[in-house]
């Protein structure tokens, strides 16, 4: 490995403000083109990789919008309750068919929601305002009240003309997004790859989750919640094992990810200034290029990023908080963008803070928080510990909460800027 030229010290780092590491990283993503196709049902959750376009207009008849009669406005444009207007029933449409006969003066056709409208008719007059009989040999309505033209009449093309586009390449698919397919009559779907991510555990203190507790080691979490963190930012993880402490191992087994075909590789531990920082002295010397190693932020702030032949390289914090708050600044939106779907504005939100802050900081603090609606605006309360090493809070928080630098604290009640953590809908 050569010495990297854009950063050769791991002691004396360039801070950069997390929105300018954010600007760096996402200027080295290049959105995907492979697609595949796969069958409707297997697309919830995918991301489409083309436009869906109507065909024809939805709808593609004028259907009738409740149970009740077909009729035409002017014969019953004067009925009332003391004044019926009688109609002859000459059909009876049930939702599926296709109306016979087209409407005439004087006539009516009995009608279920959904079913396609007459030709001749130009409204639908609910069965409550209308009474059914029959005699003289044939079958008749009298109508007590008629609505204006086109009541409980949906035309065609009112939900969409034909030509419309329902939905953007990089929209993820969700159940209104499968309603929308199916009603296309898109049997197969073109969505695209799932961007495959490698995960390396580095560090010898880490245990298998199977393997008992010894002192001074712990169960490698990281692992298993960043490979739910990439399924939910639409990639497929890739686990790649657990290195020790051993530089020359995890040099050799980074170079190998890196030529793989995985789409981005994502290291955890080992990115701080300690003796055993083996990820640091990696990006000191490997080939790629070095987008940043030092963030204004905490928990977090040696997160480090890098790219080599278009290949995005993370180096997330060892400890499962920092390394969940690592993961959702960067790893996500870098993700996503793959996607051509990542719009910061669609996770960034306003709330009151629910409690007192009173932490001194230097940097941004991103907290993990739970906001809820209440009295008809949104607050966010920090949860659990507030320490870059918990790990059992992480499942509670809906958001993470954004405390600017201070030397005083944010007071509760004051407005805060949070953002909306993956997956989870946010009130």
């Amino acid at each position: 490995m050569r010495q990297n030229g854009t950063i050769n010290d791991k002691w004396n780092r360039r801070t950069l403000t997390p929105a300018e590491a954010t600007d760096r990283l996402l200027a080295c993503v290049r959105p995907r083109t492979g697609f595949e196709e796969v069958p409707l049902a297997e697309a919830i959750g995918r991301r489409l990789a083309v436009d869906a376009t109507t065909k024809e207009p939805i709808p593609h008849f004028r259907r009738a919008g409740m149970d009740g009669y077909a009729v035409r406005l002017e014969d019953v444009a004067a009925a009332s309750s003391e004044e019926p207007c009688e109609l002859e029933i000459v059909e009876h449409i049930p939702c599926g068919a296709v109306p016979l006969r087209k409407l005439e003066r004087g006539q009516a056709a009995r009608i279920m929601t959904g079913g396609m409208v007459p030709e001749g008719a130009d409204a639908v007059v609910m069965q409550e305002m209308a009474e059914a009989a029959c005699g003289h040999g044939r079958e008749y309505v009298r109508i007590r009240k008629a609505d204006p033209r086109g009541t409980h009449l949906t035309p065609i093309g009112e939900e969409a003309a034909e030509g419309t586009i329902l939905l953007r390449a990089g929209q993820l698919i969700g159940a209104g997004e499968m309603a929308d397919l199916a009603t296309l009559g898109s049997s197969r779907v073109k969505v695209f790859r799932k961007p495959r991510v490698a995960i390396l555990s580095t560090g010898t203190e880490l245990l298998d989750v199977a393997a008992p507790l010894e002192p001074g080691k712990v169960r490698n979490s990281n692992a298993y919640m960043l490979a739910a963190l990439i399924a939910s930012a639409g990639g497929e993880a890739v686990p790649a094992g657990t290195v020790p402490d051993d530089c020359d191992r995890a040099e050799r087994l980074l170079g190998e990810l890196l030529a793989s075909d995985a789409d981005a590789v994502v290291a955890t531990g080992g990115v701080s200034v300690g003796d055993y920082d083996i990820m640091a002295d990696y990006f000191l010397r490997w080939e790629g290029t070095t987008l940043f190693n030092k963030v204004a932020m905490r928990p977090g702030s040696p997160t480090t990023a890098g790219v080599w032949k278009e290949k995005l390289l993370f180096g997330l914090s060892g400890n499962p908080s920092a390394c969940f708050v690592g993961f959702e600044l960067f790893v996500r939106p870098a993700l996503l963008a793959m996607q051509r779907s990542y719009a910061a504005a669609d996770w960034e939100f306003a709330a009151y803070l629910a409690e007192d802050y009173l932490k001194v900081n230097a940097y941004a603090r991103y907290v993990r928080g739970r906001a809820e609606l209440r009295e008809g605006r949104v607050e966010a309360r920090p949860i659990g510990l507030d320490q870059s090493s918990a790990v059992l809070s992480i499942k509670d928080a809906n958001c993470l909460i954004v405390i600017p630098p201070t030397k005083s604290g944010i007071r509760r009640g004051e407005l805060v800027k949070a953002i909306r953590l993956g997956g989870v809908i946010v009130p």
